[in-house]
């Protein structure tokens, strides 16, 4: 692996786990690893782009029939893929089909771009996590398959006891709030060869249990917010995705842009950045970016990155 690399551009797919749930800003939207990880590469390379191209709720099938052929169209030095656990959680799932789309995924993303990151995905301690344990197992031992067969990174955070630590976790209990983000995304990048600016697995201080009264109270919002709609979308064949498209993704055109950096402005939490037209990134993906957009910027979120607020797209916390 190179060290200290220098990467130009970052796609990253899948669901609500690269989408940036529940790392929430005061504006409503979301921000996650990958758009922490997309902020620092941007700080250290001038023309940085980024497209961030997931949707909460999608499964591996949607995840490859909407995004894959997007992603490797983009031509990007670095791709994320992260995708599958959501198949794992239905009643019914066929292991064999979601590892043959994975595998399908992998082929066609890793000959289009510089690095393939994959990622043995964390998961919070509780019965959920004991229940479909094996099945999240055997995703991940075919991703390790998958990493060494097409030369692609394997970011390993299952592995990680810290990451399972409930403080890590949102009350919804399925996504990492903002603390285990900025972990993963400190994973990624010291994957990526280079330099680490902290330990990201290091176990979170000692802290006595709560109380009954607590974690009773905990359980009882837990059901009634997150648990029930969970429950109810199942048994209606809905998704929290449904209607939905990635932060860099044209819905008009279902085609990905990149967000890139405005003339004049170094990359940062508050500086401004522009979007590219969706056909210039159809076209010319490869090329240094340099066009307006015509149909006007987004405005800028606290990452700098258009937010799905600018677009008038309504945040709420569904699952």
């Amino acid at each position: 692996m190179q060290t200290n690399a220098t990467y130009t551009s970052l796609v990253a797919i899948g669901d609500s786990f690269t989408e940036g749930m529940s790392d929430r800003l005061p504006d409503g939207s979301y921000r996650g690893w990958a758009d922490l990880l997309a902020a620092r590469l941007a700080e250290r390379t001038p023309g940085f782009r980024y497209a961030n191209l997931a949707v909460r709720g999608k499964l591996i099938g949607q995840i490859v029939e909407d995004q894959v052929d997007a992603a490797a169209a983009m031509n990007a030095d670095v791709v994320t893929l992260v995708g599958g656990l959501n198949d794992t959680l239905r009643p019914s799932c066929d292991m064999d089909r979601v590892c043959g789309l994975l595998t399908e995924a992998v082929e066609r993303l890793a000959p289009s771009c510089g690095t393939l990151v994959l990622m043995r995905s964390p998961a919070r301690n509780g019965p959920v996590l004991e229940r479909f344990r094996p099945r999240m197992e055997a995703l991940f031992a075919h991703l390790e398959g998958l990493a060494e067969q097409h030369g692609a990174r394997l970011v390993d955070l299952y592995s990680a006891p810290s990451l399972s630590d409930p403080r890590l976790w949102d009350v919804d209990r399925l996504h990492l709030n903002a603390e285990g983000h900025r972990r993963v995304a400190e994973a990624v990048w010291q994957d990526l060869g280079l330099e680490p600016t902290g330990d990201w697995a290091a176990a979170l201080p000692v802290a006595p249990p709560p109380g009954w009264l607590r974690r009773r109270g905990a359980a009882v919002m837990f059901t009634r917010r997150h648990l029930a709609p969970w429950i109810g979308r199942r048994l209606t064949g809905r998704s929290s995705g449904d209607g939905r498209h990635g932060a860099h993704m044209d819905p008009a055109t279902a085609t990905a842009f990149w967000a890139t950096p405005a003339e004049g402005t170094a990359p940062g939490p508050v500086q401004g950045w522009r979007r590219l037209a969706p056909a210039d990134a159809r076209r010319d993906c490869a090329r240094t970016p340099g066009r307006p957009d015509p149909g006007g910027t987004p405005g800028p979120g606290r990452l700098g990155f258009p937010t799905r607020a600018a677009r008038r797209e309504p945040h709420t916390l569904r699952q």
